[in-house]
């Protein structure tokens, strides 16, 4: 695979992930049906603030080239955390729903964003 293709499959999946996880967050998370939301799943209302921040604070990480490699893996591990955690916790208060194919869905766009982000590093390397 050529260098224009890593580098449009890893912007293309990392964009997706910047907005599902830190554009849409920013601009719904204060909305009732977001509060609803984390309160249906048996959170706290600051838990939803606080998980707004940090996916915000991590979309913008991996979006910024400038940012240092080891804060990048730490985005992307807090992220992947974040998709089974509301697979587990969908799951433990809804049991099995079409809903439980979202997070796994942007979990699988997270790792072929991980992984083009590594052949990217490593073409940069080469």
């Amino acid at each position: 695979m050529n260098s224009k293709s890593t580098k449009f499959i890893f912007w293309t999946t990392t964009i997706i992930i910047f907005l599902f996880e830190g554009v849409m967050p920013a601009l719904t998370s204060q909305t009732e049906m977001a509060k609803e939301g984390i309160r249906h799943l048996g959170y706290p209302d600051y838990f939803g603030v606080m998980l707004t921040v940090f996916k915000v604070l991590g979309a913008l990480v991996l979006i910024i080239p400038q940012v240092p490699q080891r804060l990048k893996e730490w985005a992307y591990a807090g992220f992947a955390f974040d998709f089974i955690a509301a697979f587990v916790s969908n799951w433990a208060v809804d049991g099995l729903s079409p809903m439980l194919a979202l997070p796994i869905i942007f979990l699988g766009i997270l790792l072929v964003s991980n992984i083009y982000y590594h052949k990217l590093q490593n073409l940069k390397t080469v």
